[in-house]
Formats: C-alpha cells, sequence, structure tokens
C-alpha cells in the first residue's frame, strides 16, 4: 500500500509540473490583446439637443455625437492633412473650379440603405436652402457651389471662383436624403431624426432619453471597427454634479476638463489625464471705429502690456499656449520666424509716448487732441475666468495710463447685441477655428467687416486683404505659405486684436479604458479620432496570431487622394 500511495504520489506531481509547464510555456507565447466588448459612459456637463451635421454647430454635446455617427466626404489625419472617407479619391480641375468626389461603394446607413451621390447632394442643398436653420457662414459657403451628381458614385462641385480652402469643406458630415427627403429645411430643427438619426459613422444612436444617449457599434462600418461595443453619453447638468457622479461610479469618462478642476483629475488614482491643443483662441476684439483703437501704436502698446503668461498661469492653470499670430502653431502655415510680442510695461508706455498719447494732468489717463484713452472692456458674465482676466488686464493697462471699465454681461446679449452688432468698445471672447485650413479671411478680410461677415473689428487693410485675396487663389501650399507669413507680420505690425492664448483641451478616461490618445483638436468630437483602437475588453492570444494583427494595422490599404484633371 505504501509504495503504491508514494507511486500515486509522483504521478501527480509530474502531472502538476507538466501543468505548470503548460501554463508557463502558454504565458511565453500567448499575449493579451484588445477584444470587442464593454461599455464606455462618458459624462459631459450638457445634454444633446441636435444630432444633426448641419444643425449641431451651437451645442458640444450635440458636435460631439455627431463625430461618432455621421462621416464626410473626407476627413482630416492627426496633423490635419485632409485624407478620403466617404470618397476614395477625389480630381481637381486645373483651373481650380472644379472637384470631381468619386464614392465608395462599400458604405451603408445605419439602416441598411446604400450611400450614394444623392445623399451629398441632398445634405448640400439643405444648407443651401434660404429657410436653412443652421450657422448663416456654412449656408454662406456653399451656396454659391453647384453640385451635380452625374451617376450614384460620382458628386462634382463647381465653384464660381478658385478657392483654395475648399477641400477643407468637404468635410462636412452627410446626412441620408431617404430619412430626410420629405423633411423642409425650415421644419429640421424639430424633426425626430435629431433624436434617433440615422448616419454611417462607427456607432449608431440606439436609445435618447433626456439624461442620456447610448450608441451601439456599428458591425457594418465600412472603416477599423471600433473595440467598445457601447458607448453611454449620460448628462449632468453642471461640472460638480458631473464629478459627483465619477465618485459614484457613473460614469468612465469627463469630457472636458476645465482649469479649476484639474487638481482633483490628477489626484484621482482612477483616471488618465489627456491633454491637446484646441483650434482656436481667445483674444480681446478691438472696434477699430472707436476714435482711440485708430492708431496702430496704441493696439501694439495694449497687446504688450498684457502679461498673457502670467494670465494663463494664474487662472488657468498652466493650459493655455501663447499666440502671436492669427494661425495657430500647429498649422503647415505658422511662421515660425514670426517676432514674439513679449510682455513689457516700459515698453508699451515708451510707444504710446512717441506717439504722442500723454498723461498731461496728472490723472492717471493718456490722451491726445482732447481724446482720453479710456473704453470698456466686456466679457461674459458666466464665465469667472474670463472675469478675472478682464479685471486683472485693466489693472496692467491702468500702470501704462490707459483706463478701461471691466464689464460683464450674458453670453446671449454679449454675441447677439454687442459682438454681432459691433456695438463694443473692447471684448475679451474666444473664437474656435473648426478647420484645418488657416484661411484667415473670414476673420480679417475688409470684405467681412459688414454685418454679415465675421470681421467683427472692423479691419481693413489694402496690404492685408490682396495677400489673403492671392492665398484663396492659389493651389500650391508653398505659395500658399509665403503668403501667410507675409500676412502674419502685417498682423503683428497693424494688431487689429489682441491675440491672448490658444486653450488646452483636457479629457479624463478611467484607466480601465485603454488606447485613448488625442490628437490636436479642431472640435472637441476629435477626441474620438482614434476610437476605434480604444478597447475595455482583452483576450489572450498566440503571439504569432497577435503579431498578425500588429501588421494589419501598420499596413493600412492604399488610399488614393487626388490627381490633376483638364
Amino acid at each position: 500500500m505504501r509504495i503504491r500511495s508514494r507511486s500515486i504520489i509522483v504521478i501527480l506531481a509530474v502531472a502538476v509540473l507538466i501543468a505548470a509547464l503548460g501554463i508557463v510555456a502558454a504565458r511565453l507565447t500567448t499575449v493579451v490583446i484588445p477584444d470587442v466588448g464593454g461599455t464606455y459612459v462618458e459624462g459631459v456637463a450638457g445634454s444633446a439637443s441636435a444630432i444633426n451635421p448641419i444643425l449641431c454647430q451651437y451645442n458640444q454635446v450635440d458636435q460631439d455625437l455627431v463625430a461618432l455617427v455621421f462621416n464626410g466626404l473626407t476627413t482630416t489625419d492627426a496633423q490635419g492633412v485632409i485624407i478620403p472617407d466617404l470618397a476614395e479619391r477625389w480630381e481637381i480641375s486645373s483651373d481650380g473650379l472644379r472637384y470631381t468626389f468619386h464614392l465608395r461603394t462599400d458604405v451603408h446607413w445605419h439602416d441598411g440603405a446604400p450611400f450614394t451621390a444623392t445623399d451629398v447632394k441632398f445634405t448640400i442643398q439643405a444648407m443651401q436652402d434660404p429657410d436653412y436653420q443652421g450657422p448663416p457662414e456654412l449656408s454662406n459657403l456653399w451656396r454659391p457651389i453647384r453640385v451635380d451628381t452625374p451617376d450614384e458614385q460620382t458628386v462634382v462641385f463647381t465653384l464660381p471662383e478658385p478657392f483654395s480652402p475648399f477641400l477643407e469643406y468637404t468635410t462636412q458630415r452627410i446626412l441620408p436624403s431617404h430619412a430626410l427627403s420629405t423633411v423642409p429645411p425650415k421644419q429640421l430643427p424639430a424633426s425626430e431624426f435629431n433624436a434617433q438619426p440615422i448616419g454611417t459613422g462607427p456607432y449608431r444612436v440606439v436609445d435618447t432619453t433626456a439624461q442620456s444617449v447610448t450608441l451601439e457599434a456599428n458591425h457594418g462600418y465600412y472603416g477599423p471597427r471600433p473595440n467598445i461595443a457601447r458607448i453611454q453619453f449620460s448628462f449632468y447638468p453642471d461640472r460638480a454634479s458631473l464629478f459627483a457622479a465619477h465618485r459614484r461610479g457613473e460614469v468612465a469618462g469627463i469630457g472636458h476638463v476645465l482649469p479649476d478642476d484639474l487638481a482633483k483629475v490628477q489626484k484621482d488614482p482612477t483616471l488618465n489625464l489627456y491633454s491637446a491643443p484646441y483650434a482656436g483662441y481667445t483674444m480681446i476684439f478691438l472696434n477699430l471705429q472707436r476714435s482711440v483703437f485708430q492708431d496702430a501704436a496704441v493696439r501694439r502698446a495694449l497687446w504688450q502690456a498684457i502679461d498673457r503668461q502670467g494670465l494663463i498661469d494664474r487662472y488657468l492653470a498652466g493650459q493655455g499656449l501663447v499666440v502671436n499670430g492669427p494661425i495657430l502653431p500647429n498649422s503647415w502655415a505658422y511662421d515660425r520666424e514670426l517676432p514674439k510680442v513679449t510682455f513689457d510695461a516700459s515698453a508699451a508706455a515708451a510707444i504710446l509716448d512717441a506717439a504722442g498719447w500723454r498723461d498731461d494732468t496728472g490723472e492717471g489717463v493718456r490722451s491726445k487732441d482732447g481724446t482720453r484713452l479710456e473704453f470698456t472692456l466686456l466679457t461674459n458674465a458666466d464665465d469667472p475666468v474670463r472675469q478675472q482676466m478682464i479685471e486683472e488686464i485693466a489693472k496692467q493697462w491702468a500702470d501704462i495710463g490707459v483706463r478701461a471699465q471691466a464689464t460683464t454681461v450674458d453670453m446671449t446679449t454679449l454675441v447677439r447685441d454687442h459682438l454681432y452688432m459691433r456695438n463694443y468698445d473692447a471684448v475679451l471672447y474666444g473664437w474656435d477655428l473648426p478647420a484645418a485650413d488657416p484661411d484667415p479671411y473670414p476673420l480679417w478680410h475688409s470684405s467681412q467687416a459688414g454685418e454679415d461677415g465675421q470681421n467683427y473689428v472692423g479691419f481693413a487693410d489694402a496690404t492685408s486683404d490682396g495677400l489673403l485675396e492671392q492665398a484663396r487663389r492659389t493651389a500650391d501650399y508653398t505659395q500658399r505659405a509665403a503668403l501667410y507669413r507675409d500676412f502674419q507680420r502685417r498682423f503683428a505690425e497693424q494688431a487689429p486684436a489682441l491675440l491672448l492664448y490658444q486653450p488646452i483641451y483636457n479629457y479624463a478616461v478611467d484607466k480601465n479604458v485603454k488606447g485613448v490618445q488625442i490628437p490636436p483638436l479642431l472640435s472637441t468630437g476629435d477626441r474620438f479620432h482614434s476610437i476605434a483602437s480604444w478597447y475595455i475588453a482583452t483576450r489572450r492570444v498566440l503571439l504569432s496570431e497577435a503579431n498578425a494583427a500588429i501588421q494589419r494595422k501598420l499596413t493600412p490599404p492604399a488610399i488614393k487622394t487626388f490627381t490633376p484633371a483638364p
């Protein structure tokens, strides 16, 4: 009996050893890779209003959802370069007037209907319609452009004149004509489609309530298939409620972390913080019709007297980048040799002295020819950071003999009654640049100074106009960059507005969500640019299988872009 027992023990020991060696061998020859599955819940302060690509521009939550649900003919890569999306390739005529897009043949809407050229034409015509209820600038852009569809897979845009930034606007996301053809443009904001949209994107809307919107991975998606099975946007009335929801474990992601909340996120061991520059800048609009701002020397002095880095460090917790020109540093058109506007109160005072603005009465306010250097500096009352900034800027200007009355009004009044109506002295406000193409024409060309344009400061400079016009007619990037370099330098001389900083967008995601990367953002929805690489679920596979999967990721299919056409 004793011998048999020992034999059994030996046999069991050998079996255990073999099993252990098998486990070790398996672990040495297998790896963990992303798998399909899981639900990602993101909390946002706000709610959805219209999940519709031609109506979403006024609501950040809508824009975020649209980024996951819809596609455009083109999109941008992480560096802002235009690449194909719904279109597989395109040609541009030699005169720059005709753009011919050839559509993919493997795209279907979320309800199974095929995507065709009819959908593209329908979307553009909806924005061209006089009753279109979306942003006027979109309608103004598309209205002069003719859209033809010679067949179901081809779209031809004909422009009235060469317009080199046009390709950027083909990133406009497309609507399904079969779902909306009976809805007049004027009634589109009230359509049920805006709550239960049909798109072509990597995710489709499966449920919409007042509290949340739930998306499900589109298994028929023509692009890289996402790993995360479901994404839920949960809505909260304010940021305090959002962070409380995270503490309760209700959300795994926090959309847009403001500077005041950075410290608590950085201390939270469950969260990863992702940061990226946001396409836009905060600046002080100067009404150039006011007599105090008609002297460029005054404008340059005001700019130099602002400690912009100090504002960023003190009020934004360092979450901003000082900007010196109207084209952002990550653009191909940015002039890297552009002179910096450095903070120097003494130099600013000397500029005013040389220009004849002096405080001869000792009242602390400079004047010239009977005009006192004083004005009102406005911002929106619902942003405490901006309120603090205008108060600090007013103090810094007071140090050089400039009196600015810091005043706040609600945002609607600020934009509608003051900025749009050109009824202000100076306004501190943010400006988004929702296009990869750096074209500064809309903000700074004199033709846009009228009530329908966006040149809210009323800048009218013949030299700048000529540079901007020529750049719009030039297709060659090198030539355009040279023209924009000259414009940036002219802008620095003229200082039609006082550029302060480019904001940094911060995004917090639970550490259980892997593969997250965010590029420089043109819109907040761009944080989902790499959504196909995000994952929650994992599985163990052979090392050889993992290597093959990696190779497939590193070797994408060849993509045609455009070729010249006669």
